[in-house]
């Protein structure tokens, strides 16, 4: 039997299944919950620095659950209990999502799966894609843009990486922001290659809000 938290609804792994050996997809799910519960304020950036350590170094799922039990569940992209609970299949993403806007606006946020490869085009719409509370089930993403005089938009957050050399800029610009430093984990990469003409394309972290502007909070702890 597992043990439950009757306030947090945490479900944490029996004795004999907290002592089966962590893989690497299991460390990468609570490094997630983590950094959801420093975005939330939950934990300090010292606590959070600690946790994250202990989390990538951690050999069992007894180890991994003693980082999270004092966190609330369903606070971030993957549940406790689904992330130590061995055998759960994560959801199965799309091999392509099409996206393509003349005038309008397409957007992805919230608990989506990433997919294997996107088509994008924006001729003068906009296409937003929010990854900072995505489903990320697979290492890498590869998106095929065309752009004319719309705007693409990727919302990054820590451990996500966009390489965008593949891309030919006529009159627009693209420009990748990634305030994190090398030593994050990669948690997703993301390659895009097309052609920008008169528009753009941004891969950011997310805007501050007026609280975190005044408190100084750094576009990459809100990310987190």
């Amino acid at each position: 039997m597992a043990d439950t938290d009757p306030e947090n609804k945490l479900i944490v792994p029996a004795t004999d299944k907290g002592a089966l050996r962590a893989s690497h997809a299991d460390r990468d799910q609570i490094v997630e919950l983590l950094r959801v519960a420093a975005g939330d304020g939950r934990l300090s950036p010292e606590e959070l620095d600690e946790r994250l350590d202990r989390a990538l170094t951690a050999r069992t799922y007894a180890e991994l659950a003693a980082l999270i039990t004092d966190l609330p569940a369903g606070g971030g992209a993957v549940s406790p209990a689904t992330a130590l609970s061995p055998g759960t299949a994560p959801p199965e993403p799309k091999d392509l999502i099409r996206l393509h806007v003349s005038s309008g606006h397409a957007k992805r946020d919230g608990r989506w799966v990433v997919p294997s490869r996107m088509d994008l085009a924006a001729t003068s719409g906009h296409v937003t894609l929010d990854f900072t509370q995505a489903v990320i089930t697979q290492p890498t993403l590869r998106i095929d843009a065309v752009v004319r005089s719309g705007h693409i938009t990727l919302i990054t957050k820590p451990g996500i990486v966009v390489d965008a050399d593949d891309v030919s800029v006529r009159s627009g610009h693209v420009k990748v922001r990634s305030p994190w430093g090398p030593d994050v984990p990669v948690l997703l990469r993301i390659d895009i290659a097309g052609t920008c003409g008169s528009g753009h394309i941004t891969a950011r972290p997310p805007r501050r809000t007026l609280w975190a502007w005044l408190s100084r909070k750094p576009r990459y702890a809100i990310a987190a």
